[in-house]
């Protein structure tokens, strides 16, 4: 009986199930901390067009009082 491989299945078995659960619970952290998904590869010009989106909402959201 060669099933000495089976041995092997389990405790790999639980590692990847353990590593998958603690992948899930960082996504479900950071999700509910920051109200969305953590973008994967940030680097300086994400983080720049992310300053100046949100700079840009804030401008049209905020009254202007040049319109009147």
């Amino acid at each position: 009986m060669n099933v000495r491989w089976l041995e092997a299945v389990l405790p790999l078995g639980i590692i990847a199930g353990f590593l998958c659960v603690m992948g899930n619970a960082q996504y479900f952290i950071h999700k509910a901390a920051h109200g969305r998904p953590k973008h994967i590869g940030n680097d300086v010009w994400d983080v720049a067009m992310e300053r100046r989106d949100k700079k840009m909402m804030e401008m049209l959201a905020s009254p202007s009082s040049s319109s009147s």
